[in-house]
């Protein structure tokens, strides 16, 4: 399994890349051990840090560690593999293990709290920036030259996440299928893409596989994508003082009426209710399906289900007919290091490694994170030709997270877009979603 937080990307503005990564509470629980903790932890993460980059007062590095992960693929396939061997070259007496968590946007927050999220682990999208300390060590400043998104999961003026890649978000599509279906280019208007649609599925072509059962890819309609459409990164600052934040007409009504018709006209998957994530890899690579609504992450993906890479392609997602359009730039998941690791100066030195050294952001179709470096993934510069106005993801009002938690509207995991686009009535359930908004904002003081 593969989530993105452009999910991503949600996910750097309300949630954040296009992936995940999301804006945070702030409330003052951080752990009475903080203070302490971070002392201990700046030592040993300098002293990583050092090591990491070549230094040779830790060239001795030993232990081992184990890592939280949702590439569940890349565990099987070998690829982590990869990644531990060019690591040990580093750091031969060290050892890395990796556990792969199938819904691990779930399972993660289960984990945090029962004090078994390994040594490393993708933070999860929506925790609250105050508890940080509470499950996090802060990373090393040197950890964060020249990287995008260096400040989002930071809390009190130390940094506890470093993002994995760089993500966009759009269409990704399979050339022969819209070949088949007579399509010559794609579509530049939301009406343009409503047409194509319809001429795959004449064809006999699955227009977009929504990914509908796995419930994180719905994020794309929601979390990850309403800020582009509103054109402002921080859009959801403005939701805060308001009792009625969610409206049919606003950026997210707007994606959801478009998710909407896609279902009504069955213009996706016919079994909503599977988890068919995998399955459906191939069939995009294969052409029995055309497009994904997702991330630059998911190409490589589709590559190795058996498409050709010049059979793939990608453009920004038309959410309306101005022929214009907002395209989203936030992290994937960001990694940090377990406060409850045993081994944090080696956790700490792999987080370094794997977002810098290892290979991760191109193998997974990302921009690298460092902003020096220039993507090595060919479909990224179709997507440019179309000259999208990139809304990067900033760190937003962590009251917006906390208030959405304490109405208990599931950010950042799929299941509230999962719910508004089977909704009989999309404007009474978000109605319903603005009283339990109001109840928590006065209840919070806000």
């Amino acid at each position: 399994m593969k989530k993105s937080t452009l999910a991503i990307l949600s996910l750097l503005t309300a949630s954040a890349v296009l992936s995940a990564c999301g804006s945070n509470n702030n409330n003052n629980n951080a752990s009475p051990s903080a203070s302490a903790s971070s002392s201990a932890s700046a030592s040993a993460s300098a002293t990583a840090s050092a090591s990491a980059s070549g230094g040779e007062a830790n060239a001795d590095l030993s232990g081992k560690i184990l890592v939280l992960t949702h590439r569940t693929d890349y565990i099987s396939d070998g690829t982590f593999d990869k990644y531990v061997a060019k690591f040990k070259e580093k750091y031969p007496k060290a050892e890395v293990e990796f556990e792969g968590l199938t819904n691990y946007a779930t399972d993660i927050n289960t984990r945090l709290t029962t004090g078994e999220a390994g040594d490393v682990n993708m933070i999860p999208t929506g925790l609250a920036a105050s508890e940080y300390p509470k499950y996090y060590e802060p990373l090393p400043d040197s950890m964060f030259d020249n990287v995008y998104f260096a400040d989002f999961d930071a809390f009190e003026g130390k940094r506890y996440g470093i993002t994995s890649g760089v993500n966009t978000q759009g269409i990704v599509y399979n050339k022969k299928a819209f070949e088949k279906a007579g399509i010559t280019s794609t579509p530049k208007t939301l009406d343009e893409l409503y047409a194509d649609a319809q001429k795959l599925k004449d064809a006999g072509i699955i227009p977009l596989y929504m990914n509908f059962g796995a419930q994180w890819p719905m994020g794309s309609w929601g979390e990850n994508s309403y800020t582009t459409v509103a054109g402002d990164a921080k859009w959801t600052d403005s939701l805060v003082s308001t009792d009625t934040p969610f409206t049919v007409d606003g950026p997210w009504g707007k994606l959801i009426t478009i998710a909407r018709k896609f279902v009504e006209n069955k213009w996706v998957e016919s079994d909503l209710s599977t988890n068919n994530w995998e399955m459906s890899k191939g069939e995009v690579a294969s052409g029995k399906a055309a497009m994904y609504f997702l991330g630059n992450w998911v190409i490589p993906q589709v590559i190795g289900a058996g498409a050709a890479s010049e059979d793939i392609g990608f453009f920004p997602f038309p959410y309306d007919n101005s022929g214009k359009y907002n395209a989203p730039l936030g992290g994937d998941y960001f990694v940090g290091v377990s406060k409850d690791s045993k081994n944090k100066e080696l956790a700490t030195a792999w987080v370094e490694f794997f977002v810098k050294e290892s290979g991760y952001d191109t193998d997974s179709g990302f921009m690298p994170v460092d902003k020096t470096k220039t993507p090595a993934v060919p479909q990224l510069a179709e997507f440019n030709a179309s000259n999208p106005t990139y809304i990067e993801g900033v760190a937003v009002d962590p009251r917006y997270n906390e208030i959405a938690k304490k109405a208990e509207i599931a950010l950042g995991t799929g299941s509230v877009d999962q719910d508004l686009i089977v909704a009989k009535d999309l404007k009474k359930a978000f109605d319903d979603m603005n009283a339990k908004w109001a109840k928590a904002r006065k209840e919070l003081g806000y």
